[in-house]
């Protein structure tokens, strides 16, 4: 988009709040006609950035210009991908933490992906949307409640779209149960669960080449996440990676489409996995410096949250537990329940349905996920192979291009991701407050009320 354009854009959506529209109305009513590319820069080329990267530079409708990041060691590795790639090389900005503002200050980038630590995403996506740049900004959990209402107030403001790139919204079974749920074949949903079930201490010490090479340090001396994921299980207790298990769910009970979340209780266990890890690692020791650490974090975080038409969902964080990884999805209704219990493999887990199945008897999901495979799986499954976490990663790259492209809304936008990032800051005032009921925010202000479910859905209303 042209300077001009982008002006004449931002013009245009000063009406935004008085005329009740939405920021992605704004986009798809407002911008000059999409060329056949999207010029993309990537802010953050860690572990994360690097899927990100890799299948931006598989589409011939991207055009990578730029990078930024302030490791050395991940642009590296950045580098190396893009050089197989057979592609241009990108301006690479690498000049501190700050670098990335010069990124978003080029008038040849229209989109940005932001795959930054944590406590970056929402400054970032801020000043990503006062740039005129769309940014589509990984998961995590806010820092505090407020950026929750920056980042929306920044994107009603300036009317230009945020998407939240939430992979797992697009996992094969989770879409195969979400038109299970668009069917009616549960009848109407009583409660949900979801989490992030994973055990991460040998991301959160890692001193090694690769991200699961674990050691017992943190901080300067990590590698990726070690550098600074760790830094919050020491300074936070809370449900600090929400969205998951919150967001696959969410699509299935419409929140912020015709319904939202209301209220939100959490507790934690003590906290002893992280320490245990350290003392008993080859590496480590009850005499090596960090098993003096005290942890903030409980090893298993348990949040229960309330609907505005009457559901229930229960997430769980459980990220410092000797265990096999999880999300540990149930969806259940009034005539059945599906439970996720084989992390995420297509053909597994258990269902059961009263007007079909055996009385008190799991039927494995095999034949109703073949029967119900989501229709943009069978369209992209020869794109989606090879991509990162079974192919969910294709998809909510192509979802986010697509949208731009079409001028359509994001199927995942910033009340989503203001929504569900509130879970975090929410779930620690809970626990600091011994379980406090707390009120989850309304951050579209009353459009929940006639805003009509787009997530999967085509223009034809097929899903």
């Amino acid at each position: 988009m042209s300077t001009l354009h982008r002006r004449q854009f931002i013009q245009q959506t000063s009406l935004l709040t008085l005329g009740g529209l939405t920021a992605a109305s704004i986009l798809a009513n407002s911008f000059t006609p999409p060329t056949a590319t999207v010029k993309v820069g990537i802010i953050g080329v860690g572990y994360r950035g690097q899927e990100h990267l890799k299948l931006l530079l598989q589409r011939s409708d991207v055009e990578l210009v730029a990078i930024a990041d302030p490791d050395l060691q991940m642009l590296a590795m950045a580098d190396k991908i893009i050089a197989a790639s057979g592609k241009a090389k990108p301006v690479v900005y690498s000049n501190g933490n700050y670098d990335y503002k010069n990124l978003l200050n080029r008038a040849d980038i229209e989109a940005v992906i932001i795959a930054t630590p944590w406590e970056w995403h929402i400054p970032q996506a801020i000043d990503a949307v006062n740039a005129g740049k769309i940014p589509g900004v990984e998961v995590c959990g806010a820092i505090k409640l407020s950026d929750c209402w920056d980042i929306v107030n920044a994107s009603e403001k300036t009317g230009i779209p945020v998407m939240i790139m939430e992979n797992v919204c697009y996992r094969r079974d989770v879409m195969a149960v979400l038109n299970m749920v668009r069917k009616g074949m549960f009848g109407e949903l009583l409660h949900l669960q979801g989490g992030y079930e994973h055990d991460l201490r040998g991301v959160k010490f890692n001193d090694g080449i690769t991200a699961y090479d674990s050691g017992v340090e943190y901080g300067a001396k990590g590698l990726s996440e070690a550098k600074w994921r760790t830094q919050h299980s020491i300074d936070r207790n809370g449900e600090l990676y929400p969205t998951h298990g919150l967001g696959p769910v969410a699509t299935m009970i419409d929140i912020n489409r015709g319904n939202r979340l209301t209220k939100l209780s959490s507790v934690a266990t003590k906290s002893r996995g992280l320490h245990r890890y350290i003392v008993n690692h080859k590496k480590g020791g009850p005499n090596h410096p960090n098993a003096a650490l005290k942890f903030k974090l409980g090893d298993i975080v348990t949040t229960q949250i309330q609907t505005a038409n009457g559901e229930t969902i229960v997430l769980t964080h459980d990220t410092s537990s000797p265990r096999p990884y999880n999300l540990g999805f149930r969806v259940q209704g009034t005539n059945g329940i599906w439970q996720d219990n084989h992390a995420g493999e297509f053909k597994a887990g258990l269902i059961y349905f009263e007007d079909k199945s055996k009385p008190h008897t799991w039927e494995n999901t095999e034949a109703y996920m073949q029967a119900n495979d989501h229709r943009l799986w069978k369209k992209y499954e020869a794109q989606a192979e090879g991509a990162g976490h079974g192919g969910m990663d294709f998809f909510v790259v192509n979802a986010f291009i697509e949208s731009i492209k079409a001028k359509a809304e994001f199927p995942l936008d910033v009340y989503d991701l203001a929504t569900w990032y509130a879970i975090t800051p929410l779930s620690e005032k809970s626990i600091e407050e011994g379980g406090k009921l707390m009120t989850i925010p309304d951050f579209t202000r009353g459009k929940w009320k006639n805003r009509k479910p787009i997530f999967c859905v085509d223009e034809n209303g097929n899903y």
